[in-house]
């Protein structure tokens, strides 16, 4: 019989967490989690308690022996791990409005994986994420680092080039959508349908897509119209006759590089009203956290479903729970390449469909993007290299390359400025890019 697993979150006060609660204990009797750890920073230890509390409290009312612990000492839950799940945000939310705002004063789109703002979260959290593989290596060799913090690509990408610690997975919940969106549109269930994915992260696309034993991606292509949206991100209609000359199937955040003078115009409006994104996410979180407290609570309420979480629980439970059964089921993760896409390099961090076993992911070799997407996807890649670089060696000429690559800056006055005030902004969580010493270029 098998042990029971014991699972760490580092970022374990976020408010993401009573949706991985929730996932593990539907999943209890095939993925028996005995210990949970949630470790959080000094600055999150009001929210970690608050979110401890309540995990106990839907423990209990699932009647299962799950043992919650929580810890500022991440040395300490680390020791004896099976999985690792990273959900963190360095410079917490106030960091994120800062990403947002600050370009969007210099006209600039700043989401929070795209373009200058997505940069700049990358470059916090890459020498942090480096730091706990580093500490894995040590007291957990053979536990598998499941990585949610965005930019996920990016992140990803830092670690494979920078970290000899090799057990990590990057996961997103946008394919869980998608392939929910596909199943939806042919009118059965996620469990009827197959698909094929491709690309990067936050830039995936459905290649192939199969049901009762044929090729539908013809079809479900002809009438994607509103598919594959997320509630984060407002629904705007594809035009039809663009998606079949695509020839894929574009996810939600493709509408920033397709559509990026509408969510430019769209962004500008509610930077003026202080609406961005990031604020909203605050009065989202400022309210479950009220919600969160209230002793009664023993389930994840449906406000979480606003905070754009959706699915995560179902994500990151199902890759944990195929991991520790050897499904051999397919997923769509993001690890090294290895060949299965053609337009990558065999050592890149691609989003591709995986065979999950108890070794990790297992890419479906054979997938090939069409020349219509090449393209961007190409310097998107360029972006997240550049924006590795730059965390790494602490490099302000680094950093612009990254921006300039961006297809969301566009202007050189622009990014140097945005670059400048980010810096300042964020220089307590940048100390690379302050250090007098030389710098390695």
């Amino acid at each position: 019989m098998k042990k029971g697993v014991k699972i760490v979150a580092i970022g374990g006060g976020s408010s993401y967490t009573p949706e991985l609660v929730d996932g593990f204990l539907k999943r209890y009797e095939s993925l028996p989690v005995e210990e949970l750890w949630l470790v959080d920073i000094p600055e999150g230890q009001e929210k970690l308690g608050i979110v401890a509390e309540f995990a106990k409290r839907m423990v209990k009312k699932a009647g299962v022996p799950m043992e919650i612990h929580t810890t500022l000492d991440r040395r300490k839950a680390l020791s004896g791990a099976d999985f690792v799940v990273t959900q963190l945000r360095v410079g917490l939310l106030q960091a994120r409005v800062k990403d947002e705002r600050i370009p969007l004063k210099h006209g600039l789109l700043g989401q929070e994986t795209n373009g200058a703002g997505g940069l700049f979260k990358g470059m916090r959290t890459i020498p942090v994420l480096l730091d706990i593989c580093k500490d894995m290596e040590e007291l957990c060799p053979e536990a598998w680092l499941i990585n949610f913090t965005n930019p996920v690509g990016m992140v990803m990408e830092g670690l494979n080039r920078y970290s000899s610690f090799r057990r990590f997975i990057g996961l997103c919940n946008i394919p869980y959508g998608m392939h929910k969106a596909v199943a939806d549109q042919l009118g059965k269930s996620m469990e009827e349908v197959k698909i094929t994915m491709g690309g990067l992260n936050h830039m995936v696309y459905v290649t192939r897509v199969e049901a009762d034993g044929k090729d539908m991606t013809e079809d479900v292509i002809s009438h994607w119209g509103e598919g594959g949206t997320v509630k984060n991100i407002k629904a705007v209609t594809w035009d039809n006759d663009f998606v079949k000359e695509l020839g894929v199937l574009p996810c939600s955040y493709h509408r920033y590089y397709y559509m990026a003078k509408d969510y430019l115009e769209e962004a500008l409006e509610k930077y003026e009203k202080h609406e961005t994104r990031a604020e909203l996410v605050e009065q989202v979180e400022k309210k479950l956290f009220e919600l969160y407290q209230d002793p009664e609570l023993n389930e994840k309420p449906e406000l979480l479903s606003q905070r754009g979480g959706a699915h995560y629980s179902d994500s990151a439970c199902n890759l944990i729970h195929s991991i520790y059964n050897d499904k051999g089921d397919i997923q769509v993760v993001n690890t090294v390449n290895r060949g299965a896409i053609k337009n990558f390099r065999d050592d890149e961090i691609v989003e591709v469909s995986c065979r999950i076993t108890k070794e990790g992911p297992v890419p479906v070799n054979g997938v090939e993007l069409p020349w219509t997407v090449n393209g961007l996807l190409q310097q998107i890649k360029s972006f997240e290299i550049a924006g590795c670089q730059a965390a790494v060696t602490g490099s302000r000429q680094k950093a612009l390359l990254a921006l300039m690559i961006n297809p969301l800056v566009g202007s050189q006055k622009e990014a140097k400025a945005v670059l400048s005030e980010l810096l300042e902004a964020h220089k307590e969580y940048l100390p690379q890019f302050f250090e007098d010493k030389e710098r390695s270029e």
